[in-house]
């Protein structure tokens, strides 16, 4: 008779475990303000807008906890947004100004800028708006240019990694384009190459004021009723456009997808436990529902088993520190 739990013992199953998770391989996501003092966001209890000033504090607990490093997102007020959002390229932009502090501070921290539009725009979409015979849609060429002007300047402060994702054809080409022009050969670009139009997304939108105007981001974003096609094509389109590392993103209910590329893809692998994800456990954990510390880390296992080299998580510091507990 097969007996698969005698290798389940207590001495045995460290021995025979065969995915590995540190603190190494999650990413802190930080919502980032000009001024004031931090604001919990409501829908995601325990994740906070913070002002800049607070940044050198929270890059110390990253490498305190060992993470892999920490993915900045700027919020602005809304009456600073504006259609073109020359807040994501600003010289003195709010994460323009965030990486500055926090690479002066903390040189050895890893940080990874997000790349995209939408938090800056008036209309909330993540390019440029044109009018057409069919209403409003997004005009991908347009934006391509922004794009790379914002990746540049994130480049010219000092971030370490750009992280493109507003899911432009074309965007990995157009910003390796500047960023060598530029003098920045060494920034790789880690690409949102399968980004889903997800239901995922809604407590992102509240942290960082970019919920559309109108419409929703299905025209660009990926449909989630798609075959696994649409995500090798978009993969392997900016795998040739020069992307050093590739994410799926939302990670939970694309763990297929993600298992599938990492066969056929020699790039690193990443994935984003995205908020919708964060905050079903940790509301469900609140309500006594679930054991939250189990539940992270079990997500998390899971995602690095299906082929995630590193993981975005909101829940990074707590699954370190569990992590280390034992």
């Amino acid at each position: 008779m097969e007996r698969p739990r005698r290798l389940r013992s207590p001495l045995l199953r460290p021995l025979v475990a065969e995915v590995e998770l540190s603190p190494r391989h999650l990413i802190l996501p930080l919502f980032v303000k000009r001024e004031g003092e931090r604001e919990e966001v409501s829908s995601m209890p325990g994740v906070y807008r913070h002002p800049i000033k607070d940044l050198p504090r929270l890059g110390e607990e990253a490498l305190r906890a060992g993470l892999g490093g920490v993915i900045l997102f700027g919020v602005l007020p809304e009456g600073e947004k504006d259609p073109l959002g020359h807040g994501a390229y600003a010289e003195e932009g709010v994460v323009q100004r965030a990486i500055r502090l926090l690479k002066r501070e903390l040189p050895e921290l890893l940080v990874i800028a997000d790349t995209c539009l939408c938090e800056y725009t008036s209309h909330g979409h993540c390019g440029v708006v044109r009018e057409g015979p069919w209403g409003f849609y997004v005009d991908n060429d347009a934006t391509l240019e922004l794009l790379a002007k914002t990746a540049l300047s994130q480049a010219q402060a000092g971030a370490d990694v750009v992280a493109p994702s507003a899911m432009m054809d074309g965007q990995v080409r157009a910003i390796r384009k500047a960023l060598d022009e530029g003098g920045f050969p060494h920034v790789p670009i880690l690409s949102y190459a399968v980004k889903y139009a997800s239901a995922f997304y809604g407590p992102f939108r509240e942290a960082a004021a970019s919920a559309p105007e109108f419409g929703d981001r299905s025209g660009y974003q990926m449909d989630p009723k798609a075959g696994l096609w649409d995500a090798l094509r978009e993969a392997g389109l900016d795998d040739q456009e020069g992307a050093d590392l590739l994410m799926v993103k939302p990670a939970l209910p694309y763990l297929d997808v993600l298992a599938a590329l990492k066969g056929r893809l020699a790039k690193p692998l990443f994935a984003y436990q995205v908020s919708g994800e964060y905050a079903m456990l940790k509301l469900a954990a609140l309500k006594g529902y679930l054991d939250e510390r189990r539940a992270v880390l079990e997500t998390l296992y899971a995602i690095r088993r299906a082929g995630a080299q590193g993981i975005l998580t909101y829940a990074a510091l707590e699954a370190a520190r569990w992590l280390k507990e034992g």
